[in-house]
């Protein structure tokens, strides 16, 4: 059993990609027993599962074939028995299946049915495809995202897929398991990225709005527009991230950089900035990015620097807090947030695909688990 503070909450998660996924290893971390439910042809794919299978860590792997006519009723059956079932197919997807949000609440009425789309359940665009990038561009992220003058640069895909996607589907989540105690009954969740992505431009919104943003790249406070919070190339090749916003902030910076010459008192007049962003520039060519690192370490100046992948799992406070860890030689995030009575864990690593289907549908009490698994309806993976 685990100790984390969803410990005893049920989860079943239709096999998808991205935020979905994510969604269900966030749950898993935060102590809900997750079972994950694929399809046959995902136990043939070379990374299903395993070490580096991040995303499915922590939970249990079902195979049931959703269009053989005995899978739908199986999944059914584990949706009773569920608090929470989430699912990243197209709209419409599941209902033709069968196990729509009308056929798994009237199961299970206090079922929290979480779906996660880009574009929503609702709108022209709902039938459409898409990727993080298609949906961050049309909340207008995407566009201010960028050095001025240049063309938008893509912030990976956290900003659609695991932030406004996998991040707001378990918000609704735990949101509506919280109404369920209060009501008794279950609801559906309609998680869209660009209702979420549009959610986290909502300071950002609010400085337009007030005149105090510029809709364009890189002229602004926080694009990279204002020199004391912009990324400066050190002698190396390496780069240093300042954010040093505030006055007493801005003073230590250029302390520390020996910067006698600039008054710190004009911050914010921005007809000196051309010429403080060139200072700026030059100082930091003038050693190493880890020389610099040194020198800034734990100081009031906001400067640090800009690691790899590879180099933050090895960076002191990181490894203090174990944020990163690396089970079977895989680094990887733990968990978090982090609680003081019921402590959160990353889960084992990713089953084989199936490997689980036999258990869980005992431990679930499905029933009919040999007529499911002689039909095909359900896979059990055999052991090695």
């Amino acid at each position: 059993m685990t100790s984390g503070p969803l410990a005893g909450c049920r989860v079943v998660e239709l096999g998808g990609i991205g935020p979905g996924p994510f969604a269900g290893m966030l749950l898993a971390d935060l102590g809900a027993e997750v079972v994950r439910v694929d399809r046959p042809e995902r136990a043939k794919e070379p990374d299903a599962g395993g070490p580096a299978d991040v995303l499915n860590r922590g939970k249990r792997s079902v195979v049931l074939d959703l269009k053989h006519p005995a899978g739908p009723a199986a999944l059914l059956r584990l949706a009773e028995r569920a608090d929470v079932l989430i699912e990243g197919f197209r709209p419409g997807v599941t209902e033709r299946l069968g196990i729509g949000p009308h056929d798994c609440l009237a199961r299970n009425p206090r079922l929290v049915y979480g779906r996660m789309t880009g574009w929503g359940q609702d709108g022209p665009l709902a039938a459409a495809a898409g990727h993080d990038i298609s949906y961050i561009a049309l909340t207008g992220a995407l566009g201010a995202i960028g050095a001025a003058g240049g063309p938008p640069q893509i912030p990976l895909n956290l900003v659609g897929d695991f932030g406004g996607g996998g991040c707001y589907l378990v918000i609704g989540v735990l949101a509506a398991l919280h109404a369920v105690q209060r009501t008794g009954r279950g609801q559906v969740v309609d998680a869209a990225i660009v209702d979420g992505t549009a959610h986290l431009l909502a300071s950002t919104f609010g400085k337009l709005g007030r005149g105090e943003w510029t809709d364009e790249r890189g002229v602004n406070r926080f694009d990279g527009g204002w020199p004391f919070y912009a990324v400066y190339a050190a002698k190396d090749g390496g780069h240093l991230a300042v954010g040093a916003l505030e006055p007493k902030f801005y003073r230590c910076l250029l302390d520390l950089l020996g910067l006698d010459d600039i008054d710190p008192g004009s911050q914010h007049d921005s007809s000196t900035w051309p010429h403080l962003r060139a200072r700026l520039e030059q100082r930091f060519a003038q050693r190493t990015r880890d020389e610099w690192a040194a020198l800034f370490e734990g100081t009031d100046a906001c400067v640090a620097p800009v690691l790899s992948l590879t180099e933050a799992a090895a960076h002191p406070h990181l490894a203090a807090r174990a944020t990163l860890t690396a089970p079977d030689g895989v680094v990887q995030p733990a968990a978090a947030p982090r609680f003081s009575a019921t402590p959160s864990s990353a889960g084992a690593t990713a089953p084989e695909v199936g490997a689980d289907t036999l258990a869980v549908l005992r431990d679930w009490a499905v029933g009919g688990v040999d007529a499911l698994l002689d039909s095909g309806a359900a896979v059990q993976r055999p052991a090695h």
